[in-house]
């Protein structure tokens, strides 16, 4: 069994929750896009967590997690995160976490031409977590970055290699940025601090995740953001620089000769974005401030405050197109107790028409919502478990949802403790 975890909107959509309470019926969770640029907060018994590399998975004993080949790793961020949740009490050991040799390495020059550059922008900039991932994923597919596997490598022949790419980059930033160049030793120094400690749990994932399937273990793969924040088909140029396409989910794992046989979308009950570009639905003063405080909306990995809307339709319904979503699991929807009246952006208006789809380039800068107000229930549904035992204003609510993207809602979630869903019939 092959499943996917994707989320539909911008991110944030709670997939890392989604992960932590499905990640029972699976074997292993992959995470196969990405690098630490976004969070996954979880919250089960064992406390709260924040994930920004590690599968959301790594939190339940049993399972077995995967750094696929996809992703670009931090690895002084990776140490330290390895390290938190090590002191609060969960096991990371080579057969828990296993990382890609072929995962690329996100180095400290890679943060630092990232900052750069949103400065040089200044009022113009992308929004960018200033990680470095632009910066990283532009060196892959340049083919000149380091890899997982390249910390196995001869002293010498790597020693060589960073030569060559410092001597590269900085043309760019000592010439080009005006700032001081990047020291080859200092390099060398943080891949061995950082990069030899990890050593044991780098591996052949691909032969690894090929012979689980063959044994008949159950796979989780992980996506990072949401189809709105893909490369290809999210609000460019204001994206992530990889794909986090359900469909792209086997070729980041690292065994693209595998089928999905699931897709589950993640989407809130309302809309949030961290971060620059087009979002529509953006609500703003008191009543952008109410649904923030309720959602509690600040980013995982950055603090930032995130912008927030209702539930975007046109935005949700592509969003589950091109994820390919089997069925959906509805997120947060506990948030909107807040409201007599639930705010849904049912379509946009662009140059004077409105439209049901989701468009591109500057139609959607020009976009503007189109609200309609659907019965709020204003009581605390946080204890329920069932369909049932909502109030009918809320189960109108999730079937005008279900209705409108042209998708099953499965599961819903009322609260972010780990028992707080309930699976829809």
């Amino acid at each position: 069994m092959l499943t996917a975890i994707t989320g539909i909107n911008w991110g944030d959509e709670g997939k890392g929750r989604m992960v932590d309470l499905l990640s029972r019926e699976y074997d292993i969770i992959v995470r196969y896009q990405g690098g630490n640029n976004a969070g996954h907060t979880v919250v089960n018994d064992k406390g709260k967590f924040i994930l920004n590399l590690l599968p959301s998975g790594i939190l339940r004993d049993g399972t077995v997690n995967v750094m696929g080949t996809g992703m670009v790793v931090d690895i002084e961020h990776l140490h330290g995160e390895m390290q938190r949740l090590t002191e609060k009490g969960i096991s990371i050991t080579p057969d828990s976490l296993k990382i890609s040799d072929r995962a690329t390495i996100c180095m400290p020059y890679n943060k630092l031409l990232d900052i750069l550059e949103e400065e040089r922008l200044a009022d113009k900039k992308f929004g960018s977590t200033r990680r470095g991932i632009a910066p990283i994923y532009s060196d892959k597919y340049m083919k000149k970055s380091f890899r997982m596997g390249d910390l196995f490598e001869d002293p010498d022949v790597l020693r060589e290699k960073m030569e060559g790419i410092l001597e590269w980059k900085n043309l760019t930033i000592e010439k080009g940025y005006g700032h001081e160049p990047v020291d080859v030793d200092e390099m060398l120094d943080w891949l061995h601090t950082y990069g030899d400690p990890l050593k044991p749990f780098i591996c052949d994932c691909s032969d690894y995740l090929y012979e689980a399937h063959d044994a008949g273990k159950k796979i989780l793969f992980e996506a990072q953001l949401g189809a709105l924040r893909d490369i290809d088909y999210g609000i460019y140029p204001y994206t992530s620089s990889s794909s986090n396409i359900a469909g792209f989910a086997p070729v980041g794992a690292g065994v693209p000769g595998l089928k999905l046989d699931c897709v589950i979308g993640i989407m809130k009950a309302y809309s949030s974005c961290v971060g620059e570009g087009p979002f529509t639905c953006e609500l703003f003063g008191e009543e952008g401030d109410m649904l923030r405080e309720a959602g509690g909306e600040y980013g995982a990995a950055t603090g930032r405050p995130r912008r927030v809307g209702g539930f975007d339709v046109p935005a949700s319904r592509f969003g589950v197109r091109v994820q390919g979503a089997d069925c959906l699991a509805l997120t947060k929807l506990d948030v909107l107790s807040v409201y007599e009246q639930i705010p849904v952006c049912v379509q946009y208006e662009i140059d004077g028409e409105t439209t049901d789809r989701f468009p591109s380039g500057t139609r959607l800068t020009k976009a503007k919502p189109v609200y309609t107000y659907l019965p709020g229930w204003k009581c605390d549904i946080s204890g329920c478990r069932s369909f049932d035992a909502l109030p009918k204003e809320a189960q109108d609510y999730i079937l005008y949802i279900q209705d409108a993207v042209k998708c099953k809602i499965r599961y819903v979630s009322v609260g972010a403790e780990r028992d707080q869903y309930f699976e829809m019939a």
